[in-house]
């Protein structure tokens, strides 16, 4: 199945950088891009305690000191240019998500979840405003970075708003290695809630789950994120050429989210993602 057609596919690489910390930037070098693929093994929905591995693929550049980047299944743009050297980057610019959980039935191994049925896409839009700080710890090449996305859905599936901050540090180890931390949260709408996990009476007919209201009530935390990934150049420069990059993730569903009979009684409310890919820097 193609990387865009599954669900959590944004979970599981939004910590997965294909492009080298600052260490990897020439102060003159004022355009770059970073392509990468692999492999993730996700949970089959979210909530689910099945799991299924699938294709990735992952993009980072600038052009002319505008950077950009994608995170899953979503597009961030950085339309404040990134300063040269060490010192603090203000981000503001649009985001763009196209969010398919459950959209595909042969994708949800859980015969009950799979008999409520198949929900539409989402087409979630918005922007992010964040701020970051290169040479912080462990030298002026490592970068620690806030930033908080607002979107909201626009193709009418859920309909909802999806709140999303999140905290990153990367640190470089070496010209030819990089680790890095990311903890990440998401509040949700009430029609979110509804959308993806109260089940109505005709839904509890059909899979024989029992029937829940109560996500669909009010705002929340849906979930929480903690993930670790790596990078290590295989040319010996992680400016350049080809680098194998990994991500090892847990990502923990909250409150009345966890509650819902697909993730109580059929999944889990604890998730754990992995990935490995290869990525090229031009």
């Amino acid at each position: 199945m193609p990387f865009f057609r599954c669900s959590l596919a944004a979970t599981v690489v939004a910590t997965l950088s294909l492009a080298a910390p600052a260490l990897a930037q020439e102060e003159e070098q004022h355009s770059t891009l970073t392509i990468g693929a692999g492999a993730a093994m996700i949970p089959s929905y979210e909530g689910s305690d099945e799991y299924r591995v699938l294709p990735i693929a992952q993009a980072r550049g600038k052009v002319n000191d505008i950077a950009f980047w994608t995170r899953g299944t979503a597009l961030y743009v950085d339309a404040i240019a990134d300063p040269t050297g060490p010192g603090v980057d203000v981000e503001l610019g649009p985001v763009v998500n196209l969010r398919f959980d459950r959209t595909s039935r042969k994708a949800i191994k859980d015969d009950a979840v799979r008999l409520l049925g198949k929900r539409d896409f989402a087409l979630e839009v918005g922007g992010f405003a964040g701020i970051g700080k290169t040479g912080v710890i462990t030298s002026d090449y490592d970068n620690l970075a806030a930033r908080v996305a607002v979107t909201k859905d626009v193709a009418g599936a859920h309909g909802s708003y999806v709140i999303t901050p999140s905290v990153e540090y990367f640190t470089p180890l070496s010209m030819t290695t990089f680790v890095g931390l990311g903890v990440s949260a998401e509040y949700v709408g009430k029609k979110y809630g509804r959308y993806y996990f109260d089940i109505t009476p005709q839904d509890s007919l059909a899979s024989g789950l029992a029937t829940y209201d109560r996500a669909g009530r009010g705002s929340g935390f849906r979930r929480m994120n903690v993930n670790l990934s790596a990078g290590k150049s295989l040319s010996g420069d992680l400016r350049t050429g080809w680098a194998i990059f990994g991500v090892a993730g847990y990502t923990r569903l909250l409150g009345k989210y966890a509650d819902s009979p697909i993730v109580s009684d059929v999944g889990s409310r604890n998730q754990f993602i992995g990935a490995v890919g290869v990525g090229y820097t031009f």
